[in-house]
């Protein structure tokens, strides 16, 4: 083990993972702010919602982590039903793996050393360990290294969907990855992985569905090369939370990748449904608490969040109970509140629950779950995997 190595693994072992219990609970009025909450009953029903329709359609769940970071939330998704889970890199997969997640798949490809060394000695004690590989050059490092701990590691070939991002292009070059992997006694081909992020949020269903569908026919295409080369795929995986229900009639995807189901979000609402201008088949259970803080002006009045406790890339925060207002980022820690015409009084004081933009790095900023039900929270969750992103 490398020293910068077991210097992740020092700070790793030094994050909570258990719930942290309350011997008396806090309502949620007392609860300090800004604070990350989740109201369970919503939380509970997305998670059941989205495991009884894939258990209908015979597609697995391989619930992405990379969006909540944290391993209860992660055994409550197996617990109902998903097979394992998704991390976006080796550090969320170290988290998930000590936590006692058996089944992870690391789902951005790596090209160095020192990450394939890290993979590896994961992988090492950890035989549900995953990753995926979108070269000749990485998959020979990955091969060559786990050969010599004596392993055989699963990997997946991943499909560029035209993103440019990360991928082998489909077709006869992902073809031939396949037959290489093949060929070494250190991988086993254990499916492909095609991830279409750009179209999670294109608004409207039918304008969402045809471009999906028009890019995912590469891996339709892709799959049948395959199979007429004698090479078998057992799972594809990839789709999301915005295209879960339209992997059942495309015929792709047997194992779902989705992630922000759990939490959802403003992006994610304004993106639309089957049958409405928002796409409303999960509920928000993930809200930021803030409090009113300040009036300077009468028109307007300051919240203690702002960039720190909110992240977007698109637009602002929105409360969840109050109308006729609107957010201004107001800096790091603040927020104003413009007063147009609110629907509920907001005074100094106040604490109330605001939408996130996009819940997943905004879960990135925050230490700590305050989930709750009945407006109280009984325990704390830590988010053990914030801020690893490497």
């Amino acid at each position: 083990m490398t020293t910068l190595s077991r210097f992740y693994q020092q700070v790793r072992e030094a994050r909570p993972v258990e719930p942290i219990v309350l011997d008396d609970p806090i309502p949620l009025e007392e609860l300090q702010t800004p604070a990350l909450i989740i109201d369970l009953d919503v939380f509970d029903a997305n998670l059941a919602k989205m495991q009884s329709y894939l258990g209908q359609q015979e597609i697995a769940l391989r619930s992405h982590t990379k969006m909540h970071k944290c391993p209860i939330i992660a055994r409550k998704q197996i617990e109902g039903g998903a097979i394992g889970v998704c991390a976006a890199k080796i550090s969320e997969a170290e988290v998930m793996c000590a936590a006692g997640i058996e089944d992870v798949l690391v789902t951005s490809p790596i090209a160095t050393l020192d990450k394939v060394n890290r993979f590896v000695e994961a992988r090492r004690n950890h035989p549900g360990l995953k990753i995926v590989v979108d070269s000749v050059d990485s998959a020979n490092l990955l091969a060559k290294v786990a050969g010599l701990e004596g392993l055989v590691v699963d990997v997946f070939v991943d499909l560029d969907p035209g993103m440019g991002r990360t991928g082998i292009e489909t077709g006869e070059k992902a073809l031939q990855l396949v037959r290489h992997i093949g060929e070494s006694n250190s991988l086993n081909f254990s499916g492909l992985q095609m991830y279409a992020g750009n179209c999670m949020h294109i608004e409207g269903f039918s304008k969402r569905k045809q471009k999906y569908a028009h890019i995912m026919n590469k891996g339709i295409e892709t799959l049948a090369l395959l199979d007429q080369a004698g090479i078998a795929v057992p799972v594809v995986s990839g789709g999301g939370t915005g295209t879960y229900n339209m992997e059942p009639d495309l015929g792709l995807i047997n194992e779902l990748q989705a992630g922000s189901y759990a939490f959802m979000d403003i992006e994610y609402r304004d993106i639309g449904g089957i049958d409405s201008a928002r796409f409303l088949d999960f509920g928000v259970s993930l809200c930021v608490l803030v409090t009113a803080i300040s009036q300077p002006q009468s028109r307007l009045i300051t919240v203690d969040g702002g960039f720190k406790s909110f992240a977007s890339d698109k637009m602002a925060p929105e409360f969840r109970d109050v109308e006729g207002v609107t957010f201004h980022w107001g800096g790091d820690e603040h927020g104003i509140v413009q007063l147009n015409n609110p629907s509920l009084e907001i005074r100094l004081g106040n604490k109330l629950p605001m939408l996130t933009p996009h819940c997943d790095p905004t879960v990135n900023l925050h230490d700590f779950y305050f989930p709750y039900r009945d407006g109280l929270v009984h325990e704390i969750w830590p988010i053990t995997a914030r801020g690893f992103s490497h």
